[in-house]
């Protein structure tokens, strides 16, 4: 059922605002950028374009609401939080289906992204009261040493168009616990989404200033926010390329930094693997998001003894996929984000193509032709020279390659600049641990294809940044451990 009537009231979509300070406001001078449906190429919205006047307000604004917001108990600002997450469940279908509507997510895996995001928000509601200090026993009996934990003041966070939602409360939620304030600067494909979450931090009673939504000029917002020393801390995902600019940025003032950046995630079915749950492994990681994540199955590598077996019933489990429009409750594959998206894509498997892979199924743009859609592929013969072997192709485009023993597809997997995620599935005990162990990447799906989860540490090795986000190491972040010896 097409779920396009389905009404949207959280934000106007026909008069669009940022929030900033808790008002509703527009850019200097008027200016505002298009989003667009990638379903259609229609433009839903006008967004206003802030840029470094907005972004400084927004950064005072946060500031001045820091000294009573941090001040609060971990009993209060949790109680916030929790209004915020139930107030998400409650307007599920809004929020799923402006995230559908602009960045062309399946709409039934946007309301999954919902729960997912809300989740970071109970669980950060918790694990704010569990902020403990430490007592030392002392060198002498005329002193006490002890150690208390504060919040580092007005944080920034930046977050990418592919998880509108669950990477701003992945990011805020440890924040805002933890007693920081501070701004969000969306990424312009998706900026709705945000900013219907402030329209629900505006209903819960948050107050204002404690969180902020600039979406606007991208190079201009980020000047300001490293620019500017009331930020004391940022957290953002996205490319590598713009992470390690990001780094150089933050030298000049020694902010603290988290970046969670790109990958190339291995994914390995060993010959005593359970076929049939790494087939439907493959296809939950690979096409997820329409292969739009950084943690997607990049390479497949299959023991050369199970390569058909295996390679059939993930060809007929991809051939039950079926691409459309994102608000389709049917659909499972929406379209690619944009036109350089598409384009990528298709470089992607022209070049696997010309150097001998072979198209087992999918392979061409399909659906509506104002629309970036592209059917779900997977290629066989893939060898390494090929692009798609080296570079994320971010799209649903699965290659399969081969291997004969255990030392050389750890070598394989391992060999790239990335370390984000990685899955191996095997039956063997002994095998798990030695691969899982082997494996330089920041995440393991062990027989799981789907290892996200809040309650869990979740970040990369080397150029896939560094940092953590979720469980408790992931509001560590967020706070400064002060020393105090107290003489008697």
């Amino acid at each position: 059922m097409l779920q396009a009537a389905k009404q949207v009231s959280l934000i106007d979509l026909d008069n669009s605002k940022l929030f900033i300070n808790g008002e509703w406001a527009t850019a200097s001078g008027g200016s505002t950028f298009s989003v667009k449906n990638p379903n259609t190429g229609e433009v839903i919205a006008e967004v206003p374009r802030g840029a470094k006047e907005e972004t400084k307000a927004a950064i005072e604004a946060a500031n001045a609401a820091f000294p009573k917001w941090a001040k609060l108990t971990a009993n209060e600002r949790a109680d916030y939080l929790l209004k915020v997450h139930d107030l998400m469940l409650e307007h599920e279908a809004e929020l799923a289906t402006i995230m559908s509507k602009e960045m062309g997510k399946a709409y039934t895996e946007a309301c999954g992204e919902v729960k997912y995001a809300a989740s970071f928000l109970s669980w950060y509601a918790e694990e704010g009261r569990r902020i403990y200090g430490e007592t030392i026993p002392a060198s002498s009996p005329n002193k006490r040493l002890l150690v208390v934990k504060q919040p580092v003041g007005v944080i920034a966070a930046i977050t990418p168009w592919n998880f509108p939602l669950a990477m701003m409360t992945r990011k805020l939620g440890p924040a805002l616990a933890a007693g920081c304030t501070g701004i969000v600067k969306p990424a312009s494909q998706s900026p709705l989404s945000a900013l219907a979450f402030a329209s629900l931090v505006q209903k819960a009673g948050i107050p204002n200033g404690v969180v902020n939504i600039v979406a606007g000029a991208t190079g201009e917002i980020s000047d300001e926010i490293f620019a500017n020393p009331i930020v004391k801390k940022v957290s953002f995902t996205g490319s590598t390329d713009v992470g390690k600019k990001l780094v150089e940025k933050s030298a000049e003032q020694l902010k603290k930094l988290s970046l969670e950046l790109g990958g190339h995630a291995p994914f390995i079915v060993f010959e005593d693997a359970d076929l049939e749950k790494a087939a439907e492994g493959a296809v939950a990681s690979k096409f997820r998001n329409a292969g739009q994540t950084c943690v997607c199955a990049n390479r497949i590598y299959v023991h050369e003894n199970i390569k058909d077996e295996f390679t059939k019933l993930f060809v007929e489990k991809v051939q039950t996929l079926k691409v459309g429009n994102s608000l389709d409750q049917t659909v499972q594959i929406g379209p690619l984000v944009n036109k350089d998206g598409l384009e990528k894509v298709q470089e992607h498997v022209k070049d696997a193509k010309s150097k001998g892979a072979e198209v087992l199924t999918g392979g061409k743009v399909t659906g509506d032709p104002n629309g970036f859609y592209f059917e779900p592929t997977i290629l066989g013969n893939v060898t390494n020279d090929m692009i798609i072997m080296t570079e994320e192709t971010f799209g649903p485009v699965a290659p399969i390659t081969t291997f004969s023993n255990d030392e050389d597809v750890i070598f394989e997997a391992n060999n790239t600049e990335y370390g984000l995620a990685a899955y191996l599935y095997t039956s063997n005990i002994q095998r798990a641990v030695a691969v899982s162990e082997a494996l330089n990447f920041g995440v393991i799906g062990l027989n799981d294809a789907v290892p996200g989860v809040p309650q869990a540490p979740f970040g990369g090795m080397n150029h896939s940044g560094y940092g953590r986000e979720g469980g408790h190491q992931g509001i560590r972040d967020y706070l400064e451990e002060k020393y105090i010896s107290l003489g008697l």
